[in-house]
This record gives structure tokens, C-alpha cells and sequence, in this order.
């Protein structure tokens, strides 16, 4: 059984150093001069970081190598303090801790993100530069998990390529972690050392351990609520770390028999690697299990403890311990934070330029050979140098000279790195202020020459279409967006409250609610301009990526994840429009189909036509706008365009995204108050989908139209909507 032993006498070696008495007796095992080292975790450390880069480059799923960095970070750094803490008369002094901390951490992060500037320049197009800019600030500043968490729930940017800094979100989490544990071990120190005296061991443990329940229960309560967001949250992984740091300070006291050590060890390494196989951590982390690689670890860890203290059984540690301390394995951990930071964004970069989705067996291998390559030569002349503790040398007798001083290795190699950072900085807020001048210009967007840019004009009546630069630009894209979003009249990810605004003319006493998703919402320009041209009005009730349905599980069209709060807005919002009694509701009546070419009305829009029938509300029924996909993946034009492609190679055939006929004409019998919109002839031609009609882009992302190529559709639209209700004459 395991038990709680008393900690073994120590010698000291150094000032401010301490050392185990027989450290130097365990093979592979000893301690650093620093007090406590464990080498199997050093190999354990270069497991995890292989689980990652080949899960990642080979099988796209989440390993779990994470979840055991994050335990491992906790148990080194946090475990360390916390001995340090607990230890009466031990000073802690947070200065040298930050300067370790960015020795430790900034270098090598900054080689790779110039690297990866470099490479986006050269590889991948100007309308991804602007979110490389970001997200270096964000790395850089160490809050990229954040700036994930942020877009993760923005439609806007949900069918966005991949960044190749994604990955730096664990680094953020654990950047904050050691800032705030730091500051939480001083204060907690400080205080109870004065308070409690000889009661300030316990009290740290009831304060951490609470810490860590909350944080448990926070991450169950975010990841039912919100997975895609909780996965980037620090509170949300707090408790993987807090969980490393207080199995580090009781570590050192723990004994158990030989063969429980064995048995833990053996089950914890099988479970480690297991972990990629069989769960997905991309939905199921942070959540519950999540405590399968964290529990793994923790019992590895658990598994050698304290044998380095103990010269009589030395020797005798598990076979799984003794294989992890092994050279091979310890030269992979000793490089891990460098591999961990290479691997993904030379995947992203080689998927680029190939212009692929995956990679085969080759590709693959190729990918982690030199990201093998440049870690072990980051970890080698980076890391390592600026990482290692100078002594203090002897008082000289005359001054060095500062041009001396300047030529040390060292001192170049820092300055080198701090100037990079510095550029990179500079560079990321000078090209994002460059895209914001850009799209300050294109307000005039909206005052285009209708014979100059024809838009949809040129498809229904054959307008003539001059020679002249595509509007939107790609640059400008990204801004071209509806105003319903601008003036945040629609509900976000997050936001289950109905939200009801008012455009088109809003003193008249004829209706049209706008409701459902965002492809509801790009109508509303085209709308807008109609009421007040034929005196309606427009309400709003739009959620972002939820339509009007009554499915019992929603999913986020794109990535297919589950949406409860869809759910939760739908069951609010219709009996709201069935109580507004509006003269007509515009909303989408067709979705692509996630299996096949073409599109489908989704079964959940049934129950929502037939409540608008029973209570005589006639619906505007528009079938939805083509989406850009690729390989089932969205993709964006003006990536393409900006590439170097053109309107029909940045296009996609018309019978891959509609079916031959509008699959909501196979209702209007069953549903007498459906009543067919169909745009499609003035988005697309006979057979192809192009990205550029009459010099105007067709969409500002993936899927949604740009502001400006509605407001080409605006008579066509018109046309259809006389039609239907007989207001005006089309």
C-alpha cells in the first residue's frame, strides 16, 4: 500500500542548493543539483511529445501528450515552489523565477514564430497574414488560447484555414499558470507562515486542493456548456496543472511496495499511449476524459517516487521508469519544448504549399524529420545557452571593456533573439494597421457604379460587365459583412436571448421577420433596402449558425459539433414570432447535405413550417446559398483569389453544392403557407459557381454572401418577394 513517509536527511552541496544523500546511486534516476530530478519523466516527456507530432501529422486527432505536458509543467514548476513553501525558513524571491521562466520559454518560442512569419510571406496568401499577425501578438503576449477561445465561437471565422500557431494555446495555459501560481505561492506564503505557523502546510493544501475542485468542476460544467470554447480556457485546465504541482510537493514522502510501483507504472505508460486511439480529446477535453492521460501521469509519476532517496533500493525501480530514463528517450524530452513547437506550423506550411488536407506516409515522416531536425538545433544553440546558469566570476582587476563584454556568445544570441522579438511585434502591428486603412476605404463599398459593378446583375439580366479590379478586394473582404452584425443584432454562440432589431422602413405597419441563422442573416441588406423602397419593415431574430428547426440536437453546420443552445434559442424565439404575428417570416429552407452533392431540407425545419401554418403565418422560404467546400472541408475564395487563382478555379461546380431542383418545392403541398424563394440562377451560372461575377466577390468567407454582391441581388430579390405577397408590382 502506499503511505507517506518521512523526508530523507539531505547535504548540502551548495549554497542554496540542495542534494539527497545518495542521489549519486540511482542509475538514471539522480537528482540536479537543484534538489529533485526525476529522468524517467524526462523520457516520459519525450513520449508525449511523440504521441502529439505523430497523432497530429499523420491521424488529425488529439493524443493526450498535452494533457501530460500540462501535468508535468504543474508537477516540475509548481511542485518545486510548493517544497520550497512548505519548507520553514525558505525564502522565495519571485525575480529569479520570471527571469528563469523567460530564459526558459521566450527564446525559442521567438525563432520559431520569425520562422513562421517567413513562411507565411512565402507561402501562404496576404489574407492570412493578418490572423498570423494576431496570433503572434497573442503568442508573444501568451494569451493565444484566449485569442482561440475568441474565435472559436466567431462565425465569422468559423470556416477559416488553420493557423499554424494554433498549437501555442498549451503554451499560454501554462505561461499563465506559472505567473499566477507564483504569485499565489507568495501571497498564500506570506500569509500563512504569519497566520497558521506550523498549521501553513495544511492550509496550502486546502487552498490547492479546492482550487483544483473547482477548476474540475468548472471544466465539466464549460465542456456541456461550450467544448469548443472550454478547450482553450485557462480555469478549465487549471486543475491538470494544479493537480501536477500538488503531487510534487508530497512526492518526495511517498513509498509503496515494489510491485504496486510496477503495476502503476506499467498501467499508467499503457494508458498514455492508448489515449489518442481510443478517445477523442478534440470533443471529449477538457471534460471528464480528460482524467485518463492526466490520471496516467500522475500515477507515473507516483510510480518511482522517492526511490532516488532510498540507497538501498536504488536499483529497484519499474522496468517502465528505467526504460523512460534511457539516453534515447531523455534526448527526446530534452528537446520536446522545441519539437512541440516546430512540428505543427512546418505541417500547416507543407499542407499549403501542396495544397492538401492531410499528408501521406512519406510526407509525414518527412515533416517530423525536420521538425526533429530544427528542434534539436533550436534546443542545442538556442534553449541551451541562454537557459544555463552562469557562476558568478572572480572580481577582475580591470574593467572589460564593453565591446568585449558585447562579442560573448551568449550575449549576441540573446540580443539576436530579443531583436527578433521586437521585429516581429513591430511587424504584426504595422501590417495590421496597413489592413485596417485598407477596409477603412472600402466604405464606399456601398456606393458602387451599378455599371461599373453589376454583381448579380450580370446572371439575371445579362448586364454588360466593363474590365475593371474585382470589389470587394480581399483585403476588403473580411469587412464586407451584413449590418445586422455590425450593430450585434445577432445572437452569438453563446447567447440563447432573442434579439430583435428593425430596419427597412421602421414606421411601417407591414412586417417581414427575419429569423434563423446567418444565412438568414446576409439577406438582410438586400431586405433593408427593399423596405424602405416599398415601405416595410424588417425585424430581426437571428442566432449565429442556428436556424429555425426543432431538432431535439443541433449541430453547428461546418464542423458538425453539437449545439444545444441552439436548441435552447429555438424554444424562445418561435413562440416570440408566433406571438409578434409578423405578415410574413424570411428564413432559410435548405442546408447542403454533409453526405452528398447537393442540398436537402433538413427533417427539424417540418415541425417549424407546420407551426407557422397552424397559426396562419406565411413564410418566405429561401433556399440557402451554395457553400465553398473542398474535400468536405469549407475553403475560402479570396484565399484562392489571393493565391493566384481566378473566378472559376476559386468556384465550384453547381451540381456539387444544389440539387437539380429546389428541394422545398416537395413541401409547398403538405405546407400551404411555404412559399418558395429561390436566389441560386443569381449566385451561380447553368453549371459552375464562380467566386467573381460581374466584378463583384460573391463571398466575404466560405459561405456567406459579401454585403455588396447582395446588394446586386436586391431587384431580383424584389421580383420574387412582389410575387409572393402582392405589396408592390415586381
Amino acid at each position: 500500500m502506499m503511505t507517506l513517509a518521512p523526508a530523507r536527511p539531505v547535504s548540502r552541496t551548495a549554497p542554496g542548493s540542495v542534494r539527497t544523500a545518495a542521489n549519486a546511486s540511482v542509475p538514471g534516476m539522480g537528482t540536479r543539483t537543484s534538489g529533485f530530478y526525476r529522468h524517467d519523466l524526462d523520457g516520459l516527456r519525450g513520449v508525449a511529445i511523440a504521441l502529439v507530432a505523430v497523432f497530429h501529422v499523420w491521424f488529425g486527432r488529439v493524443s493526450g501528450g498535452v494533457d501530460v505536458f500540462l501535468v508535468l509543467s504543474g508537477f516540475f514548476f509548481g511542485g518545486r515552489l510548493l517544497r520550497g513553501a512548505l519548507t520553514p525558513g525558505v525564502s522565495l524571491r519571485p525575480g529569479p523565477e520570471v527571469t528563469r521562466l523567460i530564459r526558459r520559454l521566450l527564446p525559442a518560442l521567438v525563432v520559431v514564430l520569425a520562422a513562421s512569419a517567413v513562411l507565411t510571406i512565402l507561402i501562404q496568401p496576404e489574407t492570412r497574414w493578418e490572423t498570423f499577425a494576431d496570433q503572434s501578438l497573442a503568442s508573444l503576449g501568451y494569451y493565444q488560447n484566449w485569442e482561440l477561445a475568441r474565435t472559436a465561437s466567431d462565425y465569422l471565422r468559423a470556416g477559416e484555414s488553420v493557423s499554424p500557431l494554433q498549437h501555442i494555446w498549451s503554451m499560454s495555459v501554462q505561461g499563465q499558470f506559472y505567473i499566477a501560481f507564483l504569485a499565489l505561492v507568495l501571497l498564500a506564503a506570506f500569509a500563512f507562515r504569519r497566520l497558521l505557523g506550523r498549521h501553513a502546510r495544511a492550509a496550502f493544501v486546502v487552498l490547492l486542493t479546492g482550487l483544483t475542485v473547482a477548476s474540475f468542476v468548472y471544466a465539466i460544467i464549460a465542456h456541456n456548456t461550450d467544448q469548443a470554447t472550454a478547450y482553450y480556457n485557462s480555469f478549465a485546465r487549471a486543475w491538470e496543472l494544479l493537480l501536477g504541482a500538488l503531487v510534487g510537493a508530497v512526492v518526495p514522502h511517498v513509498r509503496c511496495p515494489m510491485w504496486l510501483r510496477t503495476v502503476m507504472a506499467v498501467v499508467a505508460l499503457g494508458a498514455i499511449l492508448s489515449c489518442g486511439a481510443l478517445i477523442d480529446g478534440v470533443h471529449e477535453f477538457p471534460g471528464p476524459w480528460a482524467l485518463v492521460p492526466v490520471g496516467a501521469t500522475l500515477l507515473f509519476i507516483l510510480s518511482a517516487a522517492n526511490r532516488h532517496a532510498d540507497p538501498h533500493t536504488a536499483g529497484r525501480i519499474p522496468a517502465p521508469n528505467r526504460l523512460l530514463a534511457a539516453k534515447p528517450f531523455m534526448t527526446l524530452g530534452s528537446m520536446a519544448y522545441s519539437l512541440y513547437l516546430w512540428h505543427w506550423p512546418l505541417l500547416i506550411f507543407y499542407l499549403a504549399y501542396a495544397g492538401g488536407s492531410r499528408v501521406n506516409f512519406l510526407e509525414g515522416a518527412a515533416v517530423l524529420a525536420v521538425s526533429a531536425l530544427l528542434a534539436w538545433l533550436t534546443t542545442r544553440y538556442v534553449e541551451e545557452p541562454l537557459r544555463a546558469r552562469k557562476s558568478a566570476p572572480a572580481a577582475p582587476t580591470t574593467a572589460v571593456p564593453l565591446r568585449s563584454r558585447l562579442r560573448r556568445p551568449t550575449i549576441v544570441l540573446g540580443s539576436t533573439v530579443a531583436l527578433l522579438g521586437v521585429a516581429l511585434t513591430a511587424t504584426s502591428f504595422t501590417w495590421r494597421e496597413h489592413v485596417m486603412v485598407l477596409r477603412a476605404n472600402g466604405k464606399e463599398l456601398s456606393g458602387l457604379s451599378a455599371r461599373d459593378y453589376p454583381g448579380a446583375r450580370a446572371l439575371v439580366d445579362q448586364a454588360k460587365v466593363p474590365k475593371l479590379p474585382m470589389r470587394p478586394t480581399v483585403l476588403e473582404a473580411d469587412d464586407d459583412i451584413p449590418q445586422t452584425t455590425v450593430d450585434g443584432c445577432i445572437s452569438d454562440f453563446d447567447n440563447v436571448t432573442v434579439i430583435n432589431c428593425t430596419y427597412g422602413d421602421r414606421t411601417a405597419t407591414r412586417t417581414i421577420a427575419l429569423a434563423g441563422g446567418s444565412h438568414a442573416e446576409h439577406w438582410i441588406t438586400a431586405l433593408d433596402l427593399l423596405g424602405r423602397m416599398h415601405h416595410f419593415k424588417v425585424v430581426t431574430y437571428l442566432k449565429m449558425g442556428c436556424p429555425l428547426t426543432t431538432d431535439e440536437t443541433p449541430r453547428v453546420m461546418g464542423n458538425n459539433d453539437p449545439y444545444p443552445k441552439c436548441r435552447t434559442w429555438n424554444e424562445r424565439v418561435l413562440p416570440r414570432i408566433v406571438a409578434d404575428r409578423p405578415d410574413y417570416v424570411f428564413t432559410t429552407s435548405t442546408r447542403p447535405w454533409n453526405i452528398k452533392p447537393g442540398d436537402v431540407m433538413p427533417s427539424g425545419y417540418l415541425g417549424i413550417w407546420e407551426t407557422f401554418d397552424d397559426n396562419g403565418i406565411p413564410v418566405l422560404a429561401m433556399r440557402d446559398t451554395p457553400w465553398m467546400v473542398r474535400d468536405g472541408e469549407p475553403f475560402l475564395p479570396v484565399d484562392c483569389l489571393a493565391g493566384g487563382g481566378d473566378a472559376i478555379s476559386c468556384g465550384i461546380e453547381r451540381s456539387e453544392v444544389l440539387s437539380d431542383s429546389n428541394p422545398t418545392l416537395d413541401y409547398t403541398a403538405r405546407f400551404p403557407s411555404l412559399i418558395p424563394l429561390d436566389m441560386s440562377d443569381a449566385v451561380c451560372r447553368a453549371d459552375y459557381c464562380r467566386a467573381v461575377e460581374g466584378n463583384v466577390l460573391l463571398y466575404h468567407d466560405a459561405h456567406h454572401i459579401s454585403s455588396t454582391y447582395m446588394r446586386t441581388m436586391t431587384g431580383e430579390l424584389g421580383r420574387q418577394i412582389a410575387a409572393a405577397t402582392r405589396w408592390w408590382k415586381g
